[in-house]
């Protein structure tokens, strides 16, 4: 089975107008099984999203027509490729309440979900720490040091496995070493090795599955994935379940890198 389990669509607004159907025929045509639509949910109502155009996820408006769009196809298509119903939901840290409240609403109607961390709490400011390398430094600076940011990332990686979010509470983490984004920008050898095996450890304790992720090998200033291969071969010798995504925000980004990977899937 080929299988794609991280996918955004034109309701992204950081994204682009790709069509939904193109994305679809796409899949079937590289001989892909089943896929995952996991568009950015809406961000709690009383948070404000940091980047410059706070456009991190959908608007509540765009939501009951992306639900909408998607169950059409899943109809449409049905007896070609298994199309999921999903969301990326960010984990906030001091925004659970509002996070449970969403998911409890949500949770019914959804096939998958994933729980990503984009944003990290510093004293009272919040960073968009995957949106750009200028972002990053001024995370960096924040926090103190690099290192210091690649530590908060993983404290509060480690929080949203804990966090009590409800029933519907995803359980895949999506691309858990995202930091890495801008390690070839920022220049400084960060061993966090130990950080990244205990996210793992903690993962597969707490029954969460991988979000093998191959967008960093299209980033420039990353170049690999997210985590980089020996530890999605690690987290296989724990037992986590692994799900390939290509995280494409458009067509010619779907199934890209899966050559890369997906002989530490099977």
């Amino acid at each position: 089975m080929r299988r794609d389990g991280h996918i955004h669509t034109p309701f992204c607004p950081h994204g682009t107008k790709d069509s939904t159907k193109l994305y679809i025929e796409k899949a079937i045509k590289s001989g892909f099984t089943d896929i995952s639509f996991t568009e950015h949910a809406p961000l709690p109502a009383n948070f404000t999203d940091p980047t410059p155009d706070q456009d991190s996820g959908m608007s509540m408006t765009q939501l009951s027509s992306y639900i909408d769009e998607i169950t059409h196809l899943k109809n449409v298509y049905q007896k070609d490729i298994r199309i999921r119903l999903g969301l990326e939901v960010d984990y906030i840290e001091g925004f659970e309440k509002e996070t449970t409240h969403f998911l409890n609403d949500m949770g019914p109607v959804l096939d998958d979900a994933i729980l990503s961390v984009h944003f990290l709490q510093v004293n009272d400011q919040y960073f968009c720490a995957d949106f750009s390398k200028e972002i990053f430094t001024e995370l960096a600076v924040a926090c103190g040091s690099v290192e210091a940011a690649y530590q908060l990332y993983y404290d509060t990686l480690e929080k949203s496995i804990y966090a009590n979010l409800g029933q519907f509470k995803p359980n895949r983490i999506g691309h858990p070493t995202l930091i890495h984004k801008f390690q070839k920008a920022h220049g400084e050898k960060i061993n966090d090795d130990k950080q990244i095996r205990h996210i793992l450890q903690l993962m597969k304790k707490n029954g969460f599955e991988l979000d093998v992720n191959g967008a960093g090998y299209s980033k420039p200033e990353c170049l690999e994935a997210y985590p980089p291969l020996p530890y999605i071969e690690f987290a296989k010798s724990l037992g986590i379940p692994l799900v390939f995504g290509s995280d494409a925000h458009s067509v010619n980004g779907l199934h890209k890198h899966y050559d890369k990977i997906y002989t530490y899937l099977s």
